[in-house]
């Protein structure tokens, strides 16, 4: 579609242009789950051996790949070249598809209001995975998923009692073969909408992003929009400009060079998540708690570092690592160090035509101790009251080039230079680390709000190191025997 249309959320589209009124609103900024949709967009292409020991892409190879969404923070815009199905498309044909009986016959709905999230987020766990979904899977899976009166124990029994064999995927349901070739026709093509004074770019390339940007320095760029989208429903915000990358081309990998880490802008949460479980098992945890899954295959890196939050939960961990945020404008490409790039409360060392485009995080070393903190309410999907991260070497039980990074605790996250100073070269030792929680303590400006109050964040400060020492010296120990 065009015109205004464009620029409504998913969900408002869908119930007042499309009378498709299964999908509910409760929340509107992505913490209910109400509003889930299964997405489907084109995935890279398969490889096919070339005989020279490399690879080649067979168009035919594309597919659509299905992830759960949160509807009422998509915006039309968003989802050029893409396949919505609501909890009206996962019926087969007439008949209620295995997850729906289920949910009938384990009494997993009362007033009803819930079941349609909850059941289109466990058809896309069914749809995902092709292993047995085991009850951590189910509370995992559902955990964006919020019920107000039924109680969760006959839903997630309802997901148990499915029959996975009979499940039938959304490739078989919906086969793809013509809306893989209509999305590849159409992604040739950028669209550019205008109505009512608005405008909305969907680039498909770099250059003609930067151009956009250069011409509309004001575009706010929206990735995932997990955030952006939270404050278009809430807090009225209506840019004049906007510039989608959903279709940008060569931004959606991640290399490991074997020294760095190098992220593109569009990798989602949940593809770094699965990415790092492995080889960087202390951010993997972070991601785990990060959001829902409808927020984590949405949200991206990129879209955390330039939103500025001084609790972005990721912030720390890249402080400690030292990060560099690749960013790119008509003039070329340039990177910025992560310890430069915030200049105050939401104020980015960035020129207003620039957008990131990579992040490059150096790789921890095998000698290095690395710890990642986040504090909050609740454990999943929820806002951080704290953050930190923690990174040395502990070599003849002296602590090694010490960096310690909060969030949560003043305007940006924060770098604790004399922290790190009193640490370096002194012992391993629990004395040493009360010492160091004073005086992070000193450093740090935290204030009171709904999430903690600026007493719980000075103890915060303070344990969290304690916490470090308790936890690297009792992992140590078990190495050693």
């Amino acid at each position: 579609m065009r015109g205004a249309d464009a620029f409504l959320p998913l969900t408002d589209y869908l119930r007042y242009n499309m009378s498709t009124c299964g999908t509910k609103v409760v929340c509107a900024e992505g913490d209910c789950g109400a509003c889930t949709v299964a997405l489907g967009k084109l995935s890279e292409p398969k490889q096919m051996n070339s005989g020279g020991g490399g690879g080649r892409s067979r168009p035919s190879d594309h597919e659509l790949k299905y992830v759960p969404v949160n509807g009422c923070i998509q915006y039309v815009y968003q989802l050029d070249c893409s396949h919505v199905i609501t909890v009206e498309g996962v019926k087969n044909g007439e008949e209620l598809n295995p997850v729906q009986t289920a949910m009938v016959d384990c009494h997993g709905a009362q007033c009803g209001y819930c079941t349609p999230g909850f059941i289109v987020a466990m058809c896309s766990m069914f749809n995902c995975t092709d292993k047995k979904i085991e009850r951590a899977d189910i509370k995992e899976g559902l955990s964006g998923n919020l019920c107000r009166c039924t109680g969760y124990v006959s839903i997630v029994d309802a997901a148990l009692a499915v029959d996975a064999k009979k499940v039938v995927r959304f490739q078989e349901q919906y086969p793809d073969a013509a809306m893989v070739k209509a999305f590849q026709e159409h992604s040739q093509q950028p669209p550019l909408i205008e109505a009512h004074g608005r405008s909305v770019f969907c680039p498909i390339d770099l250059a003609g992003a930067v151009e956009f940007k250069e011409k509309h320095p004001d575009a706010v760029i929206i990735a995932g929009g997990t955030d952006v989208c939270v404050n278009m429903n809430k807090r009225a915000l209506e840019p004049q400009n906007l510039l989608s990358t959903g279709n940008l081309a060569g931004m959606d990998q991640i290399e490991n060079d074997g020294t760095n880490l190098i992220i593109g802008a569009r990798v989602q949460l949940r593809q770094l998540e699965h990415y790092v479980r492995d080889l960087i098992p202390e951010l993997y945890k972070v991601l785990f708690v990060f959001g829902s899954p409808q927020i984590r295959f949405a949200g991206t890196l990129a879209g955390n570092i330039a939103n500025a939050s001084p609790i972005a939960d990721t912030g720390p961990f890249l402080f400690v690592m030292d990060a560099e945020i690749e960013v790119a404008s008509s003039k070329g490409t340039r990177r910025i160090k992560i310890n430069d790039l915030y200049q105050g409360y939401k104020k980015l060392a960035m020129q207003a035509e620039e957008m990131i485009t990579r992040i490059h995080i150096p790789l921890p070393g095998k000698e290095d101790l690395l710890k990642l903190y986040k504090v909050s309410r609740r454990e999943h999907l929820d806002i951080s009251s704290f953050t930190a991260a923690i990174r040395l070497r502990r070599q003849s039980d002296k602590v090694v080039a010490p960096v310690v990074a909060y969030g949560g605790v003043g305007p940006v996250v924060m770098r604790l230079a004399k922290t790190e100073e009193f640490l370096n070269g002194k012992p391993f030792t629990l004395e040493t680390f009360k010492s160091a929680g004073e005086i992070a303590r000193a450093e740090i400006t935290p204030i009171s709000d709904v999430r903690g109050s600026t007493d719980f964040r000075y103890q915060l400060a303070e344990n969290v190191l304690l916490k470090f020492y308790y936890e690297t010296a009792a992992e140590r120990q078990l190495v050693c025997r």
